[in-house]
């Protein structure tokens, strides 16, 4: 009888614990991030500290329930149903995947979505106001590819064909093609689109595109940035310079970047957070955020490999 009182008072006590600590937190956050990368982790680390510094001058705390889908779209759905089934008070979608998924696991629950090229694109929305007018916002971290274009032109004058370089799989990446495409061929160049299905294919088709092209640009592109040392390994011996869309792919396998800072998108989607979970503000009427400047960057070592000097302009990319 002793053993048995000593064991439901520990339960007690456990339970009593674990109530306890769920009272302490004041707002429960569901992340779901595609794939592990330099850029998309720094904006899942923007958001966190973003809120949980809001948070704090409040009083307030926050439990993040942060998981990574590896890749997988699928994956996305499966952990944002989980999400909405923990009972969270907000999810954050990083990558455009993760954030269709969280659209789809909940129409109430708001979402703040980052690293997201296009949200008109993302959700299927027409009549593109700047607002997606349901329960999603967010930031998204699409530098200006006509800025982009013109850095290539800036870059390599002499160039005949450009190769876009991409994931099929990601929307995303196909909206940035088919923009830039336009601004490429307006300035004079053949431009030559090289799309590989998954990671499996990445070795493969950046050798066709070497091959084919005088330079490569590749869209802020998240299969291609987790393989960035796969293109690499073709490019670099193949003298093919390369062009990104954003600095971790540039620093993983390219010459030069018109570069946003993915810390920044993911501190602002935090702060909309905030506004949302604090203040009960509508995701539905809060504008899209972008970043608010961008930078020249180029990857010195690459630059070196390949004997190509950019101009005074451009930052070393640290």
């Amino acid at each position: 009888m002793k053993k048995i009182v000593s064991i439901i008072l520990v339960l007690a006590m456990v339970l009593c614990m674990a109530s306890c600590g769920a009272e302490s937190v004041d707002y429960k956050v569901g992340i779901c991030q595609l794939v592990q990368h330099v850029a998309l982790d720094a904006a899942t680390q923007g958001f966190k500290d973003a809120l949980t510094e809001k948070l704090a001058e409040d009083g307030k705390t926050v439990e993040f329930i942060e998981q990574n889908a590896s890749g997988d779209a699928a994956t996305c759905v499966t952990i944002c149903n989980q999400l909405v089934a923990e009972g969270v008070d907000l999810m954050m979608g990083n990558a455009t995947a993760a954030l269709q998924a969280a659209a789809a696991a909940s129409v109430t629950i708001p979402v703040v979505g980052t690293s997201i090229t296009d949200y008109a694109t993302a959700l299927d929305i027409e009549g593109w106001t700047g607002k997606t007018g349901s329960n999603i916002t967010g930031t998204a971290d699409l530098a200006p590819l006509d800025q982009q274009a013109a850095m290539i032109q800036e870059l390599f004058p002499d160039a005949k064909v450009v190769g876009i370089l991409y994931c099929s799989a990601e929307p995303n990446s196909v909206y940035q093609s088919d923009v830039i495409s336009g601004y490429l061929t307006d300035m004079g160049y053949e431009v030559e689109v090289f799309t590989f299905a998954d990671s499996n294919d990445v070795a493969n088709v950046t050798t066709a595109a070497c091959a084919a092209a005088d330079v490569i640009y590749i869209p802020t592109d998240n299969t291609a940035a987790s393989c960035t040392e796969t293109i690499a390994n073709v490019a670099i011996p193949a003298g093919t310079p390369i062009v990104a869309g954003e600095a971790g792919i540039c620093g993983g396998c390219g010459i030069a970047t018109l570069s946003i800072d993915y810390y920044d998108i993911g501190y602002a989607a935090g702060e909309m957070a905030y506004e949302i979970l604090v203040n009960g503000a509508n995701p539905g009427d809060m504008e899209i955020q972008y970043a608010p400047e961008v930078q020249k960057l180029y990857n010195a070592a690459n630059c070196e490999a390949l004997g190509i000097s950019v101009p005074d302009d451009y930052a070393v990319l640290e």
